[in-house]
């Protein structure tokens, strides 16, 4: 009967045997089967299901009522059973709960195969195929996963096959427009940056469709909407990835143009003031890369940053330039170093001689600058606090101090401490703006190291033998490139990993044991769901991470096939 039952939990969740429905009976019995689903052809002990279904407060008798519920969803999975017969489907055995159904059964695990298929179809050069397979798995989303079940397990499952999603959907929209399919692709894009508003890669896809169906201003508009968003929601900037694409869509660089299918109709290009060239296929997405430029990172695998294939790389990159900032036309970084003090002291200067009288015109100019309504509401306030002071303390009685007098008084003083606080903050974060030395991620050192990760990116990508001649992705070797920070996980020993910013020992020791047991990582999304990373640090790791093969020898020939099979036999490595 295992054969014919098949599970959606991409949505609500629902069974069937055949064509017939299942009636998977109440909640509680739901979730022990979607626990059981999350883990099927794997045993899960009584503890993992009480723990993932009964979060909070587990009932005293949490065995026998999870064998209530088990009993349930045997009659309804398996209804021609008797009872004293043991159960095909779900069993009990030594380790737990056993679940034996195909693993095509579960639309989840059919939609993670999608994609890993997709993967390896784009990465053999079958971009068509690839698409449509990644449509095919995304079509299997019905809605939210887990829908009424709480808990931390099923919020990190629901959070994890979410993100899968969302990747997804940014690789087939990478893929559309690989192959020339911007117009068609404008659409989708747009009602997926309403659903995933703070996701870069979307914005940046979104940016080069309009830009490529003869859309510039709608372009430059999307870049203006997203920034205002994070200024004003998250007090940050775009990603330089997005910046640089803003900067070359402004000045109309010819090499965002690609060519067009053979089925699609002419399109007036954007205005540039002549001719606009048309670069051919092989060279999608942006063509050569201005080695004169320091900030334009190359990532091959990223639609605005692919490049056409240069002559074999020298082993050594030139340095940045120093004394100067990403961004071109701005001052050098001492001139810009003491612009920013000096507007930073000034600032919290008038906050404290005037006495707290002319905060509010210190927070007005930041709110305007930053174009802020949140400061702009709190110099309003500030004002109004001053108003109040000068009214009561002015008209009244010099020679006599009433209970309002008193108020005010006090009133003022809070306030005044309050706004030497607040312009105090403003400085760090004026001084941050003028001069781009804010946090350590965002400042220039951090610049020049993403450079350098995405130069040895693209090195290993068309240079394979650097790996090994330049130990890229090997910090604890020694070495003479600075690759900025690579760590190759399937390489790298535990300790090297449990330097890595956010991973624990034990994590650490997890991913080297899931390596030894089930062969390389393929992809970050494949290390989060076999080592059950949350999704906040896998985010976060994953500028710093690549994904190689093993290098061929006696002890790695198991594992070279392991990665052979997760990349379709491509030996370029994965990020």
């Amino acid at each position: 009967m295992s054969g014919q039952l098949r599970f959606e939990i991409l949505g609500p969740q629902r069974a069937w045997y055949a064509d017939r429905e299942i009636d998977l009976g109440p909640g509680k019995q739901r979730a022990v089967l979607a626990v059981l689903l999350l883990s099927a052809g794997r045993p899960v002990s009584t503890g993992q299901i009480v723990d993932a279904v009964w979060p909070e407060e587990p009932p005293a008798n949490g065995p026998n009522v999870v064998q209530k519920y088990v009993a349930g969803l045997r009659r309804v999975l398996e209804p021609d059973r008797s009872p004293r017969t043991p159960g095909q489907v779900l069993s009990l055995t030594d380790a737990g709960y056993l679940l034996r159904v195909d693993p095509e059964a579960v639309d989840a695990i059919r939609f993670e195969r999608g994609v890993q298929a997709a993967r390896q179809r784009h990465a053999a050069g079958r971009t068509d195929e690839a698409l449509a397979e990644l449509t095919t798995a995304l079509d299997l989303w019905q809605g939210e996963p887990f829908t009424g079940f709480t808990g931390p397990i099923f919020e990190a499952a629901r959070q994890r096959l979410v993100e899968l999603r969302a990747v997804a959907l940014e690789t087939r929209a990478e893929l559309a427009l690989d192959l020339g399919r911007h117009r068609e692709t404008v659409g989708e894009l747009v009602e997926l940056v309403a659903e995933f508003p703070v996701r870069e890669r979307l914005r940046q896809q979104l940016m080069l469709a309009l830009y490529r169906s003869g859309r510039q201003a709608e372009a430059l508009a999307a870049y203006r909407e997203f920034g205002d968003l994070l200024r004003e929601e998250y007090g940050i900037e775009p990603g330089e990835a997005l910046r640089v694409l803003h900067g070359r869509i402004l000045r109309a660089d010819p090499t965002l143009v690609v060519a067009k299918p053979a089925n699609e109709p002419e399109a007036s290009p954007p205005a540039t003031g002549g001719s606009v060239a048309v670069v051919p296929a092989q060279e999608r997405a942006v063509g050569p890369v201005d080695p004169a430029d320091p900030v334009d990172p190359v990532d091959p695998a990223d639609p605005v940053s692919a490049v056409s294939p240069p002559a074999p790389p020298s082993t050594a990159f030139p340095p940045m330039p120093r004394g100067q900032y990403p961004v071109r036309g701005t001052p050098p970084r001492r001139a810009r170093r003491w612009v920013g003090i000096s507007t930073a002291i000034v600032a919290a200067l008038i906050g404290v001689l005037s006495f707290g009288l002319l905060t509010w015109l210190v927070v007005l100019v930041y709110a305007v600058w930053r174009r802020s309504w949140r400061h702009g509401l709190a110099a309003l306030g500030y004002l109004s606090a001053m108003a109040v002071f000068v009214g009561v303390v002015g008209s009244g009685d010099p020679d006599e101090v009433t209970a309002v007098d008193i108020v005010a008084i006090i009133a003022w003083l809070f306030s005044w401490l309050l706004g030497v606080l607040h312009t105090l903050l403003l400085n760090g974060a004026i001084w941050s703006a003028i001069t781009g030395r804010g946090t350590a991620a965002t400042g220039p050192v951090a610049h020049e190291r993403r450079v350098r990760r995405e130069q040895a990116r693209y090195l290993l990508y068309h240079y394979p033998a650097a790996r090994q001649e330049l130990h890229i992705g090997r910090p604890d070797m020694p070495r003479t490139f600075d690759d900025g920070g690579l760590v190759d996980v399937n390489a790298v020993p535990e300790a090297t990993i449990a330097e890595l910013p956010g991973i624990t020992a034990e994590q650490a020791r997890q991913v080297v044991v899931d390596r030894w047991l089930r062969g390389p990582f393929g992809s970050m999304e494949d290390l989060a769901a076999r080592c059950l990373l949350p999704l906040l640090l896998t985010d976060s790791l994953r500028d710093h991470l690549v994904f190689l093969p093993p290098m061929p020898g006696p002890s790695a020939i198991p594992q070279q096939t392991a990665a052979q099979q997760q990349t379709g036999g491509d030996v370029r490595p994965t990020w």
